[in-house]
């Protein structure tokens, strides 16, 4: 009986056993990866929020164009507050800007925008420069990872393997050649498959994040089976020992 015994908890810990190749991160797939972030850059949404800032030799010049700070009463506090502009991108893809008015930056990369915007400012300033951030640049990831959540990053070139990482990684339980990658486009949400166990991840175009994105890592077969048998597992083992141990107990007395 002890060897009945011995056998389901070895079968068991077979179920569990996950092999190299399922957990290893970029196997090499034979072909040259590559991704170009330039490619793939996060283009500007509605909602989205945008640190701008105008930059020149004449600061005199730029004043108009540069939100002040509401509670600025001198130079003094303009050294200890602190104060970035923002802007929110309107249902039309606009934000509006200080002199220039209505600016529509709906679809336009953070560089883009950037140079559009300056175009705007040659009329005004004399070699402006423009500094151009996403202020809600955020990712959430979800399921099997240490630390599931919704981190908010302070720039928008970010990878689907550094959202795991900012997240724990990966458990051993997670499905790491199922990635589900949920992602807005014009108004509506998309779901995108990645695989992480061969590099050719590297040349996806969803290696790279944009706003938003949400990553759900599911979990494997073994946790799956684990989590649909539950208690009853552990009962099942229980029962079974007790029996055995009843039995031991009958048979040696009866010698």
């Amino acid at each position: 009986m002890r060897r009945i015994f011995y056998c389901l908890v070895c079968v068991a810990l077979l179920g569990a056993c996950v092999s190299r190749k399922e957990i290893i991160y970029l196997q090499s797939s034979g072909v040259q990866a590559q991704s170009v972030y330039g490619d793939f850059a996060p283009k500007i949404q509605q909602e989205d929020i945008l640190t701008i800032t105008v930059s020149s030799a004449d600061v005199k010049a730029t004043l108009p164009f540069n939100q002040q700070n509401p509670y600025q009463t001198n130079a003094a506090s303009t050294r200890e507050l602190t104060f970035k502009p923002t802007y929110v991108v309107d249902g039309q893809g606009e934000i509006d800007f200080p002199v220039l008015g209505k600016v529509k930056l709906i679809g336009l990369t953070r560089m883009e925008a950037t140079e559009h915007l300056r175009s705007l400012l040659r009329s005004y300033i004399v070699d402006a420069g423009v500094s151009l951030t996403f202020a809600n640049f955020k990712v959430t990831v979800l399921g099997e990872v240490r630390s599931p959540g919704t981190y908010t990053l302070p720039h928008e070139r970010v990878t689907v393997l550094e959202a795991l990482g900012m997240a724990g990684d990966m458990t051993i339980r997670g499905k790491r050649n199922n990635i589900m990658l949920v992602r807005e486009k014009d108004g509506k949400r998309e779901t995108h498959r990645l695989n992480l166990l061969t590099d050719s991840l590297l040349s996806s175009p969803y290696y790279y994040l944009a706003q938003n994105d949400v990553i759900y890592v599911e979990p494997n077969k073994t946790q799956v089976r684990s989590a649909s048998l539950g208690q009853d597992t552990n009962v099942l083992i229980s029962v079974t020992s007790l029996f055995i141990t009843i039995v031991s107990f009958i048979v040696a007395n009866s010698k």
